[in-house]
């Protein structure tokens, strides 16, 4: 691999550049787009330069579970993108997580967690985490005063998602992460559903950022990913040898979809942010619904919060309630014509699912009812088709035609 001669002054380059050019390295032969390196192994010209290259005194790549061409230009592009020192992409989004809230980790640590999280979230801070000897401390995450109260004694992590799934609750991220701080932790936040083209948790105090790069980034429900942000110094004292020993690493052929995909992530969200808003709108006065959740919404009960963190859009997620209960959001969702069912998010075409039998179905009652969610609710992840077709097509379902 060789450096590419037109890189310019990349640090000053904007957003859309970076998606774009962001990490950018090309072989001898100067191809156009980037490689796809899709080897497992690498080969030296000696013992000596093995032995140097495994012992970390001489760069240069060792075996793709540990990093990659193509992988690591994925990862200097996302980090640009993020404004994050560096990052280690995964197998996946939860890799990502698991990952982030077990590498570290010790007995006697303790996590404060929010109960708006993605349900695989909470499997692992209920299950794992107490195997471990890790307590959680769980709050609202939308309630200063509740994380007031829990970081009054020392913690290792917060974990938080804004806007949360799935019904888009908000969290104050900066008053958050200097709670957390004086405590001693850190915080780490799941972007997902914000992207960072619509949110900066770094900007806003997070130590930490992961994203499933299956939404947004790839955007065409082609390949599972994740990704885990944050300071250099970090990612190698605590993260890396969990990373390179367990192998949750992405594979070349992924890194090299989603590589791609971020050149027009920027276009792709901002579009679908836009058509959400317009379908918001128009659900919203439905006589069939009961509650619409959007976070560009002014009756969002935490619009202020997603305003201030989100002020160039409200993502491409909304939630709406049903009248008439269960057995209403199932009718609608089979009387649907375009929009496909599908518990994935972010994707170019329009996406319904319901979150109280999919997503957050290990949930208990009790849990479910702590955030919010029963089973009038239905999340749509809204894409790339005209808006009024997407709309259409929900009020026809509701309707009953």
């Amino acid at each position: 691999m060789t450096e590419d001669r037109k890189k310019g002054n990349s640090s000053k380059w904007r957003p859309q550049t970076m998606m774009v050019r962001g990490g950018l390295t090309r072989s001898e032969h100067g191809e156009t787009s980037e490689a796809l390196f899709l080897n497992s192994g690498f080969v030296y010209d000696s013992p000596e330069e093995q032995s140097a290259r495994m012992a970390g005194d001489k760069p240069g790549y060792i075996y793709s579970r540990y990093a990659n061409p193509t992988v690591r230009m994925f990862e200097e592009r996302l980090a640009q993108i993020e404004g994050a020192e560096d990052c280690r992409a995964t197998a996946s989004g939860m890799a990502a997580i698991h990952t982030m809230l077990v590498a570290p980790i010790k007995p006697g640590d303790r996590i404060i967690a929010q109960r708006q999280l993605f349900s695989s979230c909470l499997w692992i801070l209920k299950n794992l985490m107490p195997k471990m000897g890790v307590e959680v401390t769980w709050l609202d995450g939308s309630d200063l005063g509740q994380w007031e109260d829990a970081t009054r004694k020392p913690c290792r992590f917060a974990l938080i998602e804004t806007p949360s799934n799935p019904l888009l609750d908000a969290v104050d991220i900066r008053a958050v992460a200097d709670l957390v701080h004086n405590a001693g932790g850190e915080l780490i936040v799941d972007n997902v559903f914000a992207s960072p083209i619509l949110q900066r948790p770094i900007e806003l105090g997070a130590d930490w950022v992961v994203y499933s790069t299956t939404k947004h980034m790839d955007g065409q429900g082609r390949t599972l990913g994740g990704a885990i942000l944050g300071k250099t110094s970090k990612i190698v004292d605590e993260l890396q040898q969990y990373y390179r020993h367990t192998g949750p690493s992405m594979s070349p052929f992924n890194a090299w979809v989603v590589l791609k995909g971020l050149e027009t992530m920027d276009l792709r969200v901002r579009r679908m942010s836009d058509n959400a808003r317009v379908i918001a709108d128009r659900l919203a006065t439905n006589p069939k619904i009961k509650a619409v959740r959007y976070p560009g919404r002014s009756d969002h009960p935490h619009h202020n919060t997603h305003a201030s963190q989100m002020p160039e859009g409200g993502g491409s997620m909304l939630a709406f309630s049903l009248k008439g209960g269960g057995d209403a959001a199932f009718a609608m969702l089979n009387r649907l014509g375009l929009i496909d069912i599908s518990n994935n998010l972010g994707d170019a075409k329009s996406l319904i699912t319901h979150p109280a039998t999919t997503t957050h179905r290990t949930l208990t009652e009790h849990e479910r009812a702590a955030i919010g969610l029963d089973d009038t609710w239905v999340r749509l992840s809204v894409g790339l088709e005209d808006p009024e077709d997407v709309a259409e097509d929900v009020e026809q379902a509701l309707a009953g035609r």
